[in-house]
């Protein structure tokens, strides 16, 4: 095994409560109670009962882990399959900018699910979560952007965060986590293909990123022998996913640097991709008081990245895939000053209004803006009028980045909106959610939440 694969593999073993600062476990807390927003916004909704449906067929009627959206309960597998699915289906779940990565919607379904089956402490929980997160966003800042080109990397690199999830949890030795991490790499999958004509696969990585990281790890405990050198090795995950890997990421600062605390909130209901330069129109839009019948084209200059995951998207067809749509996401902050789970619901698809928006967004792409990419966003964005007049923005950090923080109350009502959005809570449970993620470092044991 390389020296930096087992380096990560020994910080994550070797890893507990009392290492952690406050401050991490704090933000732990708060990304918890954001992935709980999401996974209950998406409740019921496509393809969400096409994967429960198969769940029930496939898995126990009832089990340990709950399948948060329609209350049942089942196996960890098919409970972490459930959550990890429903959770990224909104759009509104947390980003790690320089991994690329989006950690909650693997990692914390994962933990869930084996929590609740042996009744983890808070405390356990947390290290656990905290390990997904420091391990996936080394292991996808480590496969570089030209994996990030072909791959999605929630799903490759999330099966590896789930993997150290709940290799973390089941307390495995550092064998046995040399193992599960073998068995997960050698699992991931998950390409961006299904861009192009708005298919259902997005949800399926998550699904399978997590159940398959708890699998390796449950197999792993139990003498499944996974490849050691599964990320650097010659037939590695590396060799066959990434033309610009670079080993040292993997051991980056560990223990000193905490990548939980860079991760991002994501403000507006769509790809991350759009909120640099939706920020920036709407600064445009609030500073001069414009009206959208005013406005007559919008230029983007944006990173490469963002041209190949949204520049697919000409006509969207689907809900899910106008929010890989430039001129949809910014039609609608256009029209209706927002672009949120509501809105992309109610006027994505029908609005003539924002489907002009289409029209008249062009991305191109920018030279300074791309070298700053993934390690920050900017939001560079021209909008000239029917008048003749140009107004220009840039922004640095787009809303819902560290620089650019959502505060505790933001927070909090991102929440309940997004659980009252399906009615995955009641108005009633909502302090006592709040309350749980606030309060998970006393948690003496993982039980049901219903």
């Amino acid at each position: 095994m390389s020296d930096h694969t087992k380096g990560l593999i020994k910080f994550a073993s070797d890893l507990e409560y009392a290492d952690i600062p406050d401050n991490v476990i704090e933000r732990c807390q708060s990304l918890f109670l954001d992935w709980l927003g999401s996974a209950f916004a998406g409740k019921g909704l496509h393809p969400m009962p096409v994967l429960e449906r198969f769940a029930n067929s496939q898995g126990p009627g009832v089990g340990t882990s709950e399948l948060l959206g329609s209350r049942a309960s089942s196996s960890p597998y098919f409970a972490s399959f459930i959550n990890a699915a429903s959770s990224h289906l909104v759009e509104q779940d947390d980003l790690h900018n320089s991994s690329v990565l989006h950690p909650a919607t693997v990692v914390f379904p994962t933990a869930v699910a084996v929590a609740q089956e042996i009744g983890a402490s808070g405390k356990d929980f947390l290290v656990a979560a905290i390990c997904g997160y420091e391990a996936g966003i080394r292991i996808g800042e480590f496969l570089g952007l030209s994996h990030y080109r072909i791959f999605h990397t929630t799903g490759t690199v999330g099966t590896l965060a789930a993997a150290f999830t709940a290799a973390k949890l089941l307390k495995l030795s550092q064998f046995q986590f040399e193992n599960a991490v073998g068995n997960a790499g050698t699992q991931a999958a998950g390409l961006w293909q299904f861009l192009e004509d708005g298919a259902d696969s997005k949800q399926l990585h998550t699904a399978k990123a997590a159940a398959d990281g708890l699998l390796s790890a449950y197999l792993a405990k139990d003498g499944f022998k996974g490849a050691k050198n599964i990320l650097e090795g010659k037939q590695g995950l590396a060799a066959g996913m990434s033309d610009n890997a670079v080993p040292e990421k993997l051991t980056d600062r560990l223990g000193e640097r905490w990548g939980l605390l860079e991760t991002s909130f994501k403000y507006h209901a769509s790809c991350r991709h759009t909120h640099p330069a939706a920020d920036a129109f709407k600064y445009i839009l609030d500073s001069h008081n414009l009206d959208y019948n005013e406005i007559s084209n919008i230029k983007i200059g944006v990173h490469q990245a963002a041209i190949d995951v949204l520049g697919p998207v000409k006509s969207p067809t689907s809900i899910h895939q106008a929010k890989f749509s430039m001129g949809t996401v910014l039609g609608l902050l256009a029209v209706y000053g927002k672009a949120g789970v509501s809105e992309f619901d109610r006027y994505s698809l029908t609005c003539p209004k924002v489907k002009h928006f289409i029209d008249i967004v062009t991305m191109h792409y920018d030279k300074e803006v791309d070298s700053a990419y993934p390690n920050q966003w900017i939001g560079r964005v021209v909008v000239e009028t029917k008048k003749g007049k140009s107004y220009a923005a840039e922004v640095p950090y787009p809303k819902g980045d560290p620089e650019n923080a959502l505060s505790d109350d933001e927070i909090e009502e991102k929440f309940k909106s997004l659980a009252l959005y399906s009615n995955g809570l009641r108005e009633d449970e909502l302090t006592r959610f709040i309350d749980f993620a606030k309060g998970l470092a006393h948690l003496k044991k993982f039980r049901s939440f219903f």
